[in-house]
């Protein structure tokens, strides 16, 4: 069962920290050091402070501002528990969407639990940044973003009539999304969530690094005496959106190859007709109108492409190729089209095996695909891969096999913001 519940977030004192749309900022693992300098120019009490600290001591900065913050009243407790109902409103492939959920309070819970399931592997540098700002500073900044099967659609009816009225706080971000929320503190509201949770699991939809690193440090707390299994510190802050959400969107991350030695391309376009169909395709426009198709078909396909505006559109031959090669893993990771471009490609054909991939030290990742092709025109990849986004029933299915995708196999957008709301757990 997933135990949920309010919390009394620290948010910020608008009186005193300024205009809120200057305060928050996007998660910060995709934040620039430019960017960075500019949200702290435009407000030095801006969130990216304490959640993307500089600096030679850069986590006990951030622990004494935030202390410094409280005292002076930047940011504020609120006096009850609550839920926070979360909506956010955006335009994605030319279609306005909404997309609402809830952050609350989430009860850490080990993986293999099976209550609280990962989709993607993590790299072990991003938590070791996250537990050392959490030690100074027992916050959660942002929150996990997970979803949930919601069959009888009881947690989002709850949490719909919650968010009717004025929101509490609303801001708009640099990409025109708007970011809306409302603080619910009705004992009733938080007890019915409570209950309709008992038997629902959680699938960590972006958030990996941050949730594993709180386990980690729940643990460190309980064995040097400081936390116990009841304290604060056992649980996490969580955006909670269901499954079935029609705002629900998912983009692909494309693949960069670079630098591998002697990289001979005709060799490998006669390599890929062992477990792919090849054809040729002149121009973004075909070969993304192509992969469109080959996606609304089920069909597993993504592009290469090798400069001068020429792609190759792969289509796999052979459904059980990857299953041949891992027939330890479930049938849902094979037919991953990531697990077909890395098994197939990556580590057949280019010998990138999985802790180079890990390392990205001949690949490295894009959203954007106009990225993907420049840098191959640049030279500064050899080639790079254009994918269809990963289905979130394909990482429903992965999750509940227990089982983790390639790092970078998703990007849920929007990503939610950080700094509407802030756990405080010490």
């Amino acid at each position: 069962m997933a135990i949920i519940k309010g919390m009394k977030g620290l948010r910020y004192n608008t009186k005193v920290a300024g205009n809120l749309d200057t305060l928050v900022c996007p998660p910060y693992d995709i934040i620039s050091d430019e960017q960075r300098e500019q949200y702290l120019e435009n407000n030095g009490y801006n969130i990216i402070r304490l959640e993307l600290p500089k600096g030679e001591n850069k986590y006990k900065d951030a622990g004494k501002a935030l202390n410094e913050w409280i005292d002076k009243e930047v940011l504020i407790q609120d006096n009850k528990e609550s839920i926070y109902v979360y909506e956010m409103e955006f335009t994605a492939n030319g279609v306005k969407n909404a997309l609402k959920g809830f952050v609350s309070l989430v009860k850490l819970e080990e993986f293999s639990k099976g209550i609280v399931l990962p989709h993607e592997e993590t790299l072990s540098k991003a938590k070791v940044d996250r537990f050392n700002l959490m030690s100074e500073t027992f916050c959660n900044f942002s929150q996990i973003y997970s979803l949930y099967m919601d069959e009888d659609g009881k947690a989002y009816s709850t949490v719909d009539a919650c968010s009717q009225g004025k929101p509490d706080m609303e801001v708009i971000d640099g990409d025109g999304v708007i970011h809306r929320m409302w603080c619910v503190h009705e004992e009733k509201v938080l007890n019915t969530l409570a209950k309709v949770f008992e038997d629902k699991k959680l699938y960590i939809a972006d958030g990996h690094h941050r949730y594993e690193t709180a386990l980690n440090f729940h643990k460190h707390l309980c064995e040097n005496g400081i936390s116990d299994e009841n304290s604060q510190s056992s649980y996490i802050m969580m955006m909670l959106v269901n499954m079935e959400n029609d705002g629900l969107v998912v983009f692909p991350t494309h693949r960069l190859v670079r630098d591998l030695d002697n990289f001979n391309i005709d060799d490998v376009y006669e390599k890929f007709n062992i477990h792919f169909d090849v054809t040729d395709i002149k121009g973004r426009k075909e070969i993304e109108g192509n992969l469109n198709k080959l996606y609304e078909q089920g069909k597993k396909a993504f592009a290469m492409y090798s400069g001068n505006d020429n792609f190759k559109l792969l289509v796999l031959k052979n459904e059980g190729a990857v299953k041949e090669l891992m027939p330890e893993m479930s049938d849902s990771y094979c037919g991953l089209d990531v697990s077909v471009l890395h098994t197939l490609v990556l580590e057949k054909i280019f010998g990138i095996d999985k802790e180079n991939m890990a390392n990205q030290v001949n690949l490295t990742y894009t959203k954007i695909i106009d990225e993907a092709i420049s840098s191959v025109d640049s030279g500064e990849a050899n080639c790079s891969f254009i994918l269809n986004p990963t289905k979130v029933s394909e990482i429903r299915d992965v999750a509940l096999a227990r089982e983790k995708m390639p790092q970078k196999s998703t990007y849920f957008y929007p990503k939610t913001i950080t700094g509407l709301v802030v756990n405080k757990f010490k």
